[in-house]
């Protein structure tokens, strides 16, 4: 029986000290892909002649250093209205500008990148946003639990589809948030949105004093179905979500369509607008 015992407690002894050992797993990258950062924004009240888009490639996800540069790619871009394209001049560190850019509402334009020997082609329509009418707060909750929401209103225009892309941060916030709305069920109506953040409870926070910086884009639906799934994605990851995966853009590769880009090409026109918790 003794035998029998110390043989129980050996075992056991081989089995919890396994438990400690460390397990190398070796973890595979995807391949290095070409990362577009392409956002055309025309604001009213500005020229926007400048324009700038980003190029830079894909890392690893456990590395810590920012994706590397591209230089010496060949950006351009056109529109459905004039034959000449407008060429983004190679800053050397990733950055890609031109100050010939010429706003056209409801324009298709084409942007091309030459990298590698390959080709990339992304089109996308400048969409216009409507005037944002007012923004206010309200508060909600009981006494012990006011909480103040901050609104945009303004007129969807009728008959037609429109989509738009709201960006809001308080002046103490590290990042932005993002919130998506299109017009399905209110085609046509004065709407009063909140600006809410479902995946962070502090920006949601808002307090008299806070300044608030709102831009209003308008976006296509293409935009908006990819954009409203990477806000979803960037919600967080719960016991009941979804695991997040790689959203595909609209950056095509002519030349190898498996290597594909990431990133979008976007043209959106945008209101800006400050505010002050009361």
């Amino acid at each position: 029986m003794r035998i029998y015992l110390r043989l129980v407690l050996l075992f056991l002894v081989l089995v919890l000290n396994s438990c400690e050992d460390v397990i190398d797993v070796s973890l595979q990258d995807g391949p290095s892909r070409l990362v577009v950062e392409a956002s055309i924004n025309w604001n009213k009240e500005a020229s926007n002649n400048e324009q700038e888009i980003r190029l830079s490639t894909s890392r690893g996800f456990f590395q810590s250093e920012s994706n590397p540069a591209v230089t010496g790619a060949l950006v351009s871009l056109t529109n459905n209205r004039s034959s000449s394209p407008i060429i983004f001049e190679d800053q050397g560190d990733g950055r890609y500008s031109t100050d010939e850019f010429i706003p056209i509402p409801g324009g298709i334009y084409v942007l091309r990148i030459e990298y590698n020997n390959e080709i990339y082609i992304a089109e996308e329509t400048l969409t216009t946003v409507s005037e944002i009418n007012e923004v206010f707060q309200e508060t909600r909750g009981d006494d012990e639990d006011d909480e103040i929401e901050i609104r945009v209103k303004f007129d969807d225009p009728e008959n037609m589809t429109n989509n738009y892309l709201f960006k809001f941060k308080k002046e103490t916030a590290l990042l932005p948030s993002f919130v998506s709305r299109n017009d399905d069920f209110v085609d046509g109506n004065e709407i009063s949105f909140p600006l809410i953040d479902r995946g962070n409870d502090d920006i949601n926070e808002f307090m008299p004093g806070d300044v608030v910086e709102i831009e209003m884009f308008g976006i296509s639906t293409n935009y908006y179905d990819y954009i409203t799934i990477l806000i979803d994605q960037i919600g967080g990851v719960g016991l009941f979500e979804t695991t997040p995966t790689a959203v595909r853009g609209n950056c095509v590769n002519i030349t190898n369509p498996e290597n594909y880009a990431h990133g979008y090409f976007r043209l959106a026109q945008v209101n800006r607008i400050s505010y002050t918790v009361q």
